[in-house]
C-alpha cells in the first residue's frame, strides 16, 4: 500500500502545497505578504498531503480488491 501512496504523492503533494501557498497569498495580496507565511503554507500542504495519500492508496486498494472478488 506504501508504493501506491507514493505513487500517488507525486501528484497530492504538490496539489496541496500549491493550494496551502495560495492561502497568504489570498489574503495578504501578492504585495504585502510575508514570505515565511507563504513557506509554512506550503510546507503545511504537503504534511497534510502525507495522510491524504495514504488514505487515497487505502481507498483504492480496497476498490481493487472488491473487484476482484467479484470476477
Amino acid at each position: 500500500m506504501w508504493k501506491l501512496a507514493m505513487i500517488l504523492f507525486i501528484i497530492i503533494g504538490p496539489t496541496l502545497a500549491g493550494l496551502g501557498a495560495l492561502v497568504p497569498l489570498s489574503i495578504y495580496g501578492v504585495g504585502s505578504f510575508n514570505a515565511l507565511l507563504l513557506v509554512g503554507g506550503a510546507a503545511t500542504g504537503a504534511a497534510i498531503a502525507i495522510p491524504v495519500s495514504y488514505w487515497v492508496a487505502t481507498r483504492l486498494g480496497a476498490l481493487m480488491d472488491a473487484s476482484s472478488a467479484r470476477t
